[in-house]
């Protein structure tokens, strides 16, 4: 499938409707469940997660209606994480740097310039890296499908001034995510990290409680932050995905044959969506552009020196364990910090 604008559009216009229909004759399932995420309808997330939702439906025979809802329109990313703990959603896709604060280990893959591109991303996720965060996060009685969704390398915005060098950083106020890994990190830059959950980004842009904040491309086009920030760094200074998780004792209360066709449904979905997000990062700068945003792209050198001599990668890898920092270590190919 080729994604582009316009297949997000239409594929976010249809979203609402066929999760109404599907919802209105959602009493003949056997097993209704709710899936919640915190991404527009237009990002490539939920246009695959409705394809695996209906090819879901399809292949168990209509025993199985799951409905989306995205946007954090059933809370912040810290409400859903114990939502579906608790089992009051089934289905949640989330950062394993928010998960953190759950699975401690959980963020090891989000660790600052770990990563040089996706050719070392995917065969470490889906390797032995992702099979040691798969393992920590089943001991906190969760349920996680096998291969993490693309959120991408994450890129800086602002509306005071380009971010050229880490100095530029120092006094910064940027919005973080609600996680140990990324407050550690932009405090070694000396910045002023503000902890705010993604349903309050837009308005904490716009109010000017903080300066700035970081995401992949695709978030900040889907989003429009470009309506409420200026400048556009690519420090690709962390990559981030989204690991599909499930609440335990739903997830066993459907058979075995049922888990299967649901897994398998929504892995290839996250390939597809791997996929997407690539073809939507490829063409997107030129959208931010045209915008009205100012793009430049900085020598990461000083950035990864900094956390070095500010002893964030010692810190973090004291609070990983030598084991855990180890299969790393293997997987980005360097030694960190």
């Amino acid at each position: 499938m080729r994604m582009n604008r316009r297949t997000l559009m239409l594929g976010a216009a249809a979203l609402p409707l066929v999760s109404t229909i599907r919802h209105a004759g959602a009493q003949a399932a056997e097993f209704n469940y709710k899936y919640a995420n915190n991404l527009p309808l237009t990002h490539p997330m939920n246009v695959r997660a409705q394809e695996a939702v209906d090819n879901i439906r399809e292949e168990t025979g209509g025993r199985v209606a799951i409905q989306i809802f995205p946007s954090n329109q059933l809370g912040a990313d810290t409400d859903m994480l114990s939502q579906v703990r608790s089992g009051g959603v089934e289905f949640f896709t989330l950062s394993p740097l928010i998960l953190s604060t759950l699975v401690a280990n959980a963020s090891i893959s989000g660790i600052g310039f770990a990563f040089p591109g996706y050719d070392q991303v995917w065969p470490a996720m889906d390797g032995e890296l992702g099979a040691y965060v798969r393992g920590e996060i089943e001991k906190s009685n969760l349920v996680v499908m096998e291969n993490i969704w693309d959120n991408g390398f994450r890129q800086i915005t602002s509306s005071v001034g380009p971010i050229n060098t880490a100095d530029d950083l120092k006094g910064f106020k940027i919005r973080v995510p609600v996680s140990p890994l990324w407050t550690s990190m932009f405090s070694a830059f000396e910045s002023a990290p503000a902890s705010i959950n993604f349903a309050e980004v837009y308005s904490a842009l716009q109010t000017g409680i903080v300066d700035g904040q970081e995401n992949p491309l695709a978030i900040i086009s889907t989003a429009k932050l470009y309506e409420v920030q200026k400048y556009l760094s690519f420090t690709n200074h962390m990559w981030d995905g989204f690991w599909f998780l499930a609440n335990k004792r739903a997830w066993e209360r459907m058979p075995e044959d049922v888990r299967e066709i649901v897994a398998k449904n929504i892995n290839e979905a996250a390939v597809k969506e791997r996929e997407d997000v690539a073809a939507l990062n490829a063409t997107v700068r030129g959208e931010l552009e045209g915008h009205g945003m100012i793009v430049n792209e900085p020598d990461t050198s000083t950035f990864r020196q900094k956390l070095a001599d500010a002893g964030f990668y010692a810190e973090w890898k004291k609070n990983y364990g030598d084991d855990a920092w180890a299969i790393l270590e293997k997987a980005v190919g360097s030694s960190l910090g």
